[in-house]
């Protein structure tokens, strides 16, 4: 199937903006990245509908649509650890919060190398804590994007393993499983990543650690247990150097008994949902509100 006009729209304003370059290098320039960051929302929209309140280290940003639901979704948006949120976070946001009978929760958390894994880790677990004291357990879901969906496995891996309730379901775009990028398909999937590169994305793991061990489960859930995670929405993408440990991540669900629906983007960049003027990401994220609204 063909693709439309706005998809190599897309990818030349990728390229026009350097992104592959900024994630070939190592160390990764985390300060340039985060000149893309926006830290609170811009449009009339979101400044009306929405306040902002502190959990641990991490200000969240709860969002409210035009109605008043008892649906809460927790953003946890991606960025390498390093950076973020980003302008297409909060468009997202806006859209779901518009579409979907839900509250939404944008979760803006400390950031490496200030901050390491087990201390964002801890405040994810917060959020969490903090979202189970408003709302049922069975009326929270879950939204990440490349390491935001990352944190968000890892921390039901932490869930199940202390007997804690889950969320009822999960939504995960792009998620980051091994940091310590050893897959050998990485590597011939990184001549074709309009986005990302071994390197950065390797450099920005490394910066969340203090042991250096890349393999921990905190920071690469995929060397984690699966069995009794909730209902879980995979949204991939071919053209993602993250995609081959994604394969690796279906075969544990299906592994682990866990009712999964995997959506591929034939072609797509990483977290393409989530990206502006692209055609096949409008229809992605709308598949992502099909699924909140059933």
């Amino acid at each position: 199937m063909g693709k439309s006009f706005t998809y190599y729209l897309t990818l030349s304003v990728i390229k026009f903006k350097g992104i592959k370059k900024k994630f070939s290098q190592d160390p990764i320039d985390f300060l340039e990245l985060r000149k893309d960051d926006v830290q609170l929302p811009k449009s009339k929209f979101l400044k009306t509908h929405s306040t902002s309140f502190p959990v641990a280290g991490t200000t969240v940003t709860e969002v409210k649509g035009k109605y008043n639901s008892n649906k809460l979704l927790v953003f946890i948006h991606g960025g390498a650890f390093v950076s973020g949120p980003s302008q297409h976070h909060w468009d997202s946001v806006e859209k779901i919060a518009k579409s979907t009978q839900h509250t939404v929760w944008l979760c803006n958390y400390p950031k490496a190398p200030e901050h390491k894994i087990s201390e964002i880790s801890s405040n994810i677990d917060s959020v969490y804590n903090m979202a189970a004291s408003k709302f049922n357990f069975a009326d929270i879901s879950l939204i990440g994007d490349s390491v935001g969906a990352t944190l968000i496995i890892t921390m039901v891996q932490r869930l199940l393993k202390n007997n804690i309730s889950l969320p009822s379901k999960l939504l995960l775009i792009s998620p980051v499983m091994d940091a310590s990028m050893e897959n050998p398909d990485i590597d011939k999937m990184d001549k074709t990543d309009p986005m990302l590169s071994k390197n950065g994305v390797l450099s920005a793991k490394k910066m969340c650690l203090v042991d250096g061990n890349l393999k921990d489960t905190l920071i690469s859930p995929l060397f984690g247990a699966f069995a009794g995670f909730p209902d879980t929405f995979l949204f991939l993408a071919e053209n993602d150097i993250t995609y081959p440990d994604q394969v690796l991540l279906c075969s544990e669900l299906k592994k682990s008994k866990v009712e999964h629906t995997v959506i591929v983007g034939a072609e797509m960049p990483h977290i393409w949902p989530l990206l502006p003027l692209m055609s096949e990401s409008k229809e992605a994220l709308n598949k992502i509100i099909d699924v909140l609204n059933r």
